[in-house]
């Protein structure tokens, strides 16, 4: 993917982001109170025909994938840079990533969220390894444990989201 290309995708996604975040600021509705919500849903205070203000529940617009397995596999993957994010697609792609104790091995994860449901079977994790050689990094094989131990990791987390929102209901 070209540079330019990852500039827009970030770009879409931050403005994406910052509406969201911004869809529940009142200055915003304030200032523009006709405003139809970005996602086609209704705003929380219209005007009937009569000039009386309703209220509407405002329909938050849902993920492509289920989104405890979204924010777990955020999470759990915090301490590396993101290089690609797709909420909708359910497609996370870490950069490099080497540890200060080890600099002269490196990672990247993909992570892939495959459905909407929180299932074992709907998360697909890869890990990528380098190791820094005389004159540049070269690809070395990954110990197929540390996908499924990170997937492990992804999956018990989003349980406890789960399990925490459904307790707070």
């Amino acid at each position: 993917m070209s540079s330019s290309m990852r500039i827009l995708l970030a770009v879409t996604a931050l403005s994406a982001a910052l509406s969201l975040g911004l869809s529940g600021c009142s200055t915003v509705k304030n200032t523009l109170p006709s405003a139809p919500n970005i996602f086609g849903g209704k705003s929380k205070a219209q005007t009937n025909t009569g000039g009386t203000r309703i209220k509407t529940r405002t329909v938050a617009p849902r993920l492509g994938v289920n989104e405890y397995l979204w924010r777990s596999s955020l999470e759990t993957l915090n301490f590396m840079p993101l290089m690609e994010i797709d909420p909708f697609g359910g497609v996370i792609i870490t950069d490099w990533y080497a540890s200060p104790q080890a600099p002269d091995e490196r990672f990247k994860a993909t992570v892939y969220i495959l459905d909407t449901n929180l299932r074992a079977d709907a998360l697909k994790v890869s890990i990528f390894k380098q190791v820094r050689g005389q004159v540049s990094w070269n690809d070395a094989s990954v110990d197929a444990d540390t996908a499924r131990t990170i997937e492990n990791s992804i999956l018990t987390r989003a349980r406890e989201l789960f399990i925490a929102s459904a307790d707070s209901r």
